[in-house]
């Protein structure tokens, strides 16, 4: 993959390579703005209503259907068509009344499942990094490049500080409250986010810590008995004793 900043324009060639455009027949495609996930690791608006949905025919007609606010993403309008849409996002077809959730795959990196609208309403969101802030809150920093406060009562003894990087927290969408916590541990559920195991998921098994995190290894047990191994960056969990969102 070629470089993917500082241009305003993005050619076709140098795309990442699981967006579902013909290379061969644009030189130019859409580059996604600044948002919630990073170039490689989402797809603009517009190409995901026009080349993975279906939902149009031409660039320009998804960008109609967009400015018309006939699409939402986690429970809101978007009508900017270059808006980046990234793993567990929830997509409504206004017009239809129909639900997409973003998952990973293994052939394509990410893929549309339909779900229920019970569903939509729910998202799993990774810890990435917590930090403390102004009072003795809890600052929960999440996969989607959101922020939640956790107000704690006491700020030396948090007993709501329960917590941990690489957890997944579950929201509601689009006010964003918190439903559960699900840990990363040892017979939790977990999908693979990245790498060359994109899309697989069971059981977690073990976890290897190492220097840092994308050293340290962790062993999931698919559904056939299979073990996977990937790096601890990649691992997201999404369940405990089943993923409390569809995958497939």
């Amino acid at each position: 993959m070629g470089k993917l900043g500082g241009s305003k324009h993005l050619r076709s060639l140098v795309a990442p390579e699981f967006w579902p455009i013909p290379v061969k027949e644009r030189f130019w495609t859409v580059k996604p703005s600044p948002g919630p996930h990073p170039i490689e690791a989402s797809i603009p608006l517009a190409i995901l209503i026009r080349d993975m949905m279906r939902y149009a025919t031409t660039l320009r007609e998804a960008r109609k259907i967009i400015a018309k606010g006939l699409i939402e993403v986690d429970g809101r309008v978007r009508r900017n068509y270059k808006y980046p849409v990234g793993l567990f996002d929830v997509i409504r077809l206004v017009p239809v009344n129909k639900y997409y959730r973003v998952v990973p795959d293994n052939t394509f990196f990410m893929k549309l499942v339909e779900i229920s609208p019970e569903e939509a309403r729910l998202k799993p969101l990774r810890i990435e990094n917590k930090t403390t802030v102004k009072g003795g809150h809890i600052q929960l920093n999440l996969s989607d490049g959101s922020n939640i406060i956790v107000r704690v009562s006491d700020p030396r003894n948090p007993a709501e500080d329960v917590y941990d990087t690489l957890g997944t927290v579950i929201v509601e969408i689009p006010g964003r409250r918190i439903v559960d916590y699900i840990p990363l541990r040892e017979g939790n559920y977990a999908v693979i986010s990245g790498g060359s195991n994109v899309g697989k998921h069971g059981k977690v098994v073990s976890i290897v810590k190492g220097m840092k995190r994308y050293r340290s290894i962790i062993t999931l047990k698919g559904a056939d008995g299979s073990l996977i191994q990937t790096s601890l960056d990649y691992a997201y969990v999404i369940g405990r004793d089943n993923p409390v969102v569809k995958l497939g």
